[in-house]
């Protein structure tokens, strides 16, 4: 996600371009911005998030819970072998869950092999809103929860993650005619 847009752009370009661009924002799952394409203009980056995350949250369980089985683990095998997207590695990396010590690797191990055995789908955090003792202990707490109450949380979770990462890549800024190319 180096490139950076404005709403502006994203607003006016063409539906592949606008959706190519967010591609990245929604863990393997490029159909939610074919979703939201012909919704546009949007007033706002949140207007844009907003349809977005109403789109996924429309969906039925299993369309959900597949979706939510699309994203990685939270220092799981993929954080290890870096075989998660690039977005991923960066969030993980602000905790450093690709490099634990191995007792430490074994505990999240176990955590989420009963998450996913409990749910369905793996434990999907905001890492980058917490610490490694607080996101363990998010772990802890939400593994005695039912799973009507995980479906809904992990749908906060990933609106969360998402509109960081939509933060990083557009603005509400308008194009200006100086910073139009010539």
């Amino acid at each position: 996600m180096s490139t950076r847009f404005n709403l502006e752009q994203l607003n006016t370009s063409a539906p592949e371009v606008f959706c190519a661009a967010l591609a990245d924002i929604w863990e393997h799952a490029p159909w939610v911005a074919r979703g939201v394409v012909q919704q546009r203009p949007f007033a706002s980056v949140e207007a844009l998030h907003s349809a977005m995350v109403a789109l996924v949250a429309a969906q039925d369980e299993a369309t959900r819970v597949a979706f939510y089985a699309g994203h990685p683990e939270l220092a799981g095998e993929d954080s290890r072998r870096g075989t998660m997207t690039d977005a991923s590695v960066a969030e993980q990396g602000t905790l450093s869950l690709a490099r634990l010590e191995a007792h430490e690797a074994e505990r999240w191990n176990a955590l989420n092999r009963a998450y996913r055995t409990r749910f369905g789908f793996p434990f999907i955090l905001c890492i980058r809103r917490h610490t490694r003792a607080s996101a363990l202990q998010a772990f802890e707490q939400r593994l005695q929860r039912d799973r009507a109450s995980e479906l809904h949380t992990a749908l906060d979770e990933i609106a969360a993650i998402t509109r960081l990462r939509l933060e990083r890549l557009v603005s509400d800024e308008s194009i200006t005619r100086e910073s139009i190319p010539s």
